[in-house]
């Protein structure tokens, strides 16, 4: 006899159902398989992991140059001082070209020593000037007695020109987190006038903004009349006139012969 329309129907979704059942089935067993040998070999898969996430810290530290040590400016990537990266460095000397900073990178156990280039090497410093700054004899005198060798510096960098950095120097006031900038505190002394910042264009928005900071520290100094600023009192300036007064300064003779 005949199988109708239906049992046929029937059939169809029985091997279907079988078919998925033996789907889900081998799913299952390779799930499975791919557990029980992750617990055989766990030391295995947690040395690969580990290896792997080193891995990828080396990748990113190279790419980014987070663990390198710059021993000259040329050395510095053109993106760092295009982003105005801030870098960390310990003070070795001032002198009349500028502040002499040894820079010091991050570092990261186990990492940073695969990066060093220079493992007994004598280090030089990186040559830093004050960006829109002028130091004044009394400013550089302060500078020799304030900033300290060895002590710590953070360099905003700003422009690159041959063989000098110039950047926004701070130092750390209190906390590691506050921190003054050496270039706006010699303005508000008074031992120092702002100058054209070198290797910044005058169109640019970062120009602008450091020139606004600086000129605001001038100010400051120039209303309190501190240092080069400092206005001298009424018997200084008639002094001053009065040595300048060549007619005085001939009868002070006169009267010197007689």
């Amino acid at each position: 006899m005949p199988e109708s329309y239906g049992e046929r129907e029937n059939e169809d979704a029985g091997r279907d159902r079988q078919e998925r059942d033996q789907g889900h089935k081998s799913s299952r067993n390779v799930v499975s398989i791919i557990s029980q040998f992750a617990d055989d070999n766990l030391t295995v898969v947690r040395s690969t992991s580990t290896g792997l996430a080193v891995a990828g810290i080396l990748v990113i530290a190279r790419s980014i140059r987070l663990v390198t040590k710059f021993q000259h400016v040329s050395e510095i990537p053109a993106r760092f001082i295009q982003n105005n990266v801030s870098l960390c460095g310990k003070v070795q000397s001032i002198t009349e070209k500028g502040i002499e900073v040894e820079h010091v990178p991050i570092y990261l156990p186990l990492i940073s020593p695969l990066f060093t280039k220079h493992k007994g090497v004598c280090t030089s410093p990186l040559l830093v000037n004050l960006a829109g700054v002028e130091l004044t004899p009394e400013g550089r005198l302060w500078l020799q007695r304030n900033v300290t060798p060895a002590q710590t510096v953070w360099l905003k960098l700003i422009s690159r020109e041959d063989v000098v950095l110039h950047c926004l120097v701070s130092q750390s006031k209190g906390s590691i987190w506050r921190r003054d900038s050496i270039n706006e505190q010699v303005l508000r002394l008074g031992l120092a006038r702002t100058a054209p910042i070198a290797g910044a264009f005058p169109d640019s928005r970062l120009y602008w903004r450091l020139h606004k900071r600086l000129h605001r520290a001038e100010v400051k100094a120039e209303r309190k009349g501190r240092g080069l600023w400092k206005e001298d009192s009424l018997w200084e300036r008639v002094s001053k006139a009065v040595r300048n007064n060549r007619l005085l300064r001939l009868m002070s003779r006169l009267f010197r012969r007689t």
